[in-house]
């Protein structure tokens, strides 16, 4: 990625909202007051799919030209035996919500669903339903990282990270973040992330967007 020009700003953002979609047998289970998102294959097997948002227009200035967008997340525990998966982040297309239901434990079951809470099957429960069941974004990923053993991964700098951050700058009722998918094929291949719940707030999910001003 080129060096930035030399009126350029960088600015960390913290997550507005984040989950986790369960795909499990009723499709009732949620987690968005977790500390805690999910992406990849369980062991039953049953699919985890993470949805994170930043408010862009809160932090960056109407006008900007958006140069890099890169987003750093924590995975703290991964299926075993251990192997490298391939996590890519997807442009969301329809509005979520985050809701208040909290998991237990290292939370990979989910809870029960809250009114509020986004599900494998729906946008907002009880009454606003996904297009495809495990969310709406777009087939093309905007970015995919290798990640491995636990620790930070970065996604990005791309071309297409970039072009997202910029829409939703300059429409933010587009913004509807990103779908986190993982690998949906090798079973016990789900990874682990911490979410912007996360009671150790150095490892919450940061978004760093280099833009320069208007």
């Amino acid at each position: 990625w080129p060096a930035p020009p030399a009126a350029a700003v960088s600015v960390s953002l913290a997550a507005s909202h984040d989950v986790t979609l369960y795909d499990s047998p009723g499709s009732t289970l949620a987690n968005g007051g977790g500390e805690y998102l999910f992406a990849g294959l369980t062991g039953q097997p049953e699919a985890r799919r993470g949805l994170i948002a930043f408010d862009v227009a809160g932090g960056v200035p109407a006008g900007a030209t958006v140069f890099s967008v890169e987003l750093t997340l924590q995975m703290s525990r991964t299926g075993l035996p251990l192997f490298e998966a391939a996590v890519a982040l997807h442009r969301a297309t329809a509005s979520w919500g985050e809701g208040a239901t909290d998991a237990t434990g290292n939370e990979g079951r989910g809870l029960d669903v809250l009114p509020g809470d986004a599900t494998w099957l729906h946008r907002t429960y009880d009454d606003q339903l996904w297009a495809t069941p495990g969310g709406d974004f777009e087939s093309s990923a905007s970015v995919i990282t290798a990640v491995l053993r636990l620790g930070p991964y970065m996604w990005g700098p791309t071309d297409a990270m970039v072009a997202d951050v910029q829409a939703w700058l300059d429409d933010p009722g587009s913004n509807f973040g990103w779908a986190i998918v993982g690998d949906e094929v090798t079973n016990r291949g789900v990874k682990r992330f911490d979410s912007r719940q996360r009671a150790d707030e150095a490892t919450r999910p940061v978004l760093t967007v280099v833009y320069v001003p208007a």
